[in-house]
């Protein structure tokens, strides 16, 4: 796929986001009358996840039905050339309890590597985006991660999640608090990630991610100038593995909390 193809997307993609922010505002301001399901333990569906990312789906099939798709509730469908990957709310946890913490999560892949992801949240307006090759924006101002060379120097966000175990957790907070570092933790894994690229955070890890979770806002941090594991490689676009994200100073010191 040509630069002038998927510059196409990346513009269509602003434009799907948008509608899709508008829809999820609308159910977040109707919360009592939402259909909430349970998939497991702390892990929440609700009606505003799945008609989000509908509007999505069909927006991207319908400029591109030769694209593959890959959505948190909706699955994914095949394909030679790109691939959108889309968490309609991250957060959901935090979109139910009407807190401010969740967002919308859209990345493109193609050939095996990440052209763009963007990110908004939609209670704060925040908009974040990214274009391989092209640097990353915070509501349209470039952003870069911290200079941070110790993981005293800031703050570390840790995700933690049902899939993974306590005893793994509690080895990570252990060995971040030994070295001076301080913790911050939210219902929304992507909303962290970027903070890693806006410099709000030093770093970010978590033992178990999916990839719709991550993979915007990964490409958001590496074109910011920060450093990741390489996800999309390791677990492809519909996987979950382990995420390291920080400070190219830190990112070392962040790999070395993973148990």
């Amino acid at each position: 796929m040509d630069a002038a193809a998927i510059d196409e997307r990346f513009e269509v993609a602003q434009r799907i986001m948008r509608q899709a922010v508008q829809t999820a505002l609308e159910y977040h301001g109707n919360l009592g009358r939402l259909t909430i399901e349970h998939k497991g333990p702390q892990d929440l569906v609700s009606e505003a996840d799945r008609a989000v990312e509908d509007v999505i789906k069909a927006a991207v099939l319908g400029s591109f039905p030769q694209d593959g798709f890959v959505g948190e509730e909706t699955g994914s469908t095949e394909s030679d050339g790109g691939i959108w990957i889309v968490d309609p709310i991250d957060g959901t946890q935090d979109f139910l309890l009407g807190l401010p913490t969740w967002c919308v999560s859209i990345a493109f892949a193609v050939d095996g590597s990440l052209a763009f992801g963007l990110i908004t949240n939609p209670v704060t307006g925040d908009v974040y985006a990214a274009r391989a090759g092209a640097g990353a924006t915070w509501n349209g101002v470039p952003i870069h991660a911290a200079t941070a060379t110790s993981l005293a120097d800031g703050v570390t966000a840790v995700g933690h999640s049902r899939h993974s175990s306590p005893a793994d957790l509690a080895v990570i907070m252990e060995r971040l608090t030994s070295a001076g570092g301080a913790i911050r933790s939210i219902g929304s894994g992507a909303l962290m990630i970027v903070w890693v690229a806006t410099g709000q955070c030093i770093g970010y890890v978590e033992m178990y991610i999916n990839a719709w979770d991550c993979l915007a806002a990964v490409c958001i941090v590496n074109e910011a100038g920060g450093r990741t594991n390489d996800f999309l490689g390791e677990n492809g676009p519909a996987g979950h593995g382990r995420i390291i994200a920080g400070a190219p100073g830190v990112f070392d010191q962040l790999t070395a909390l993973l148990p």
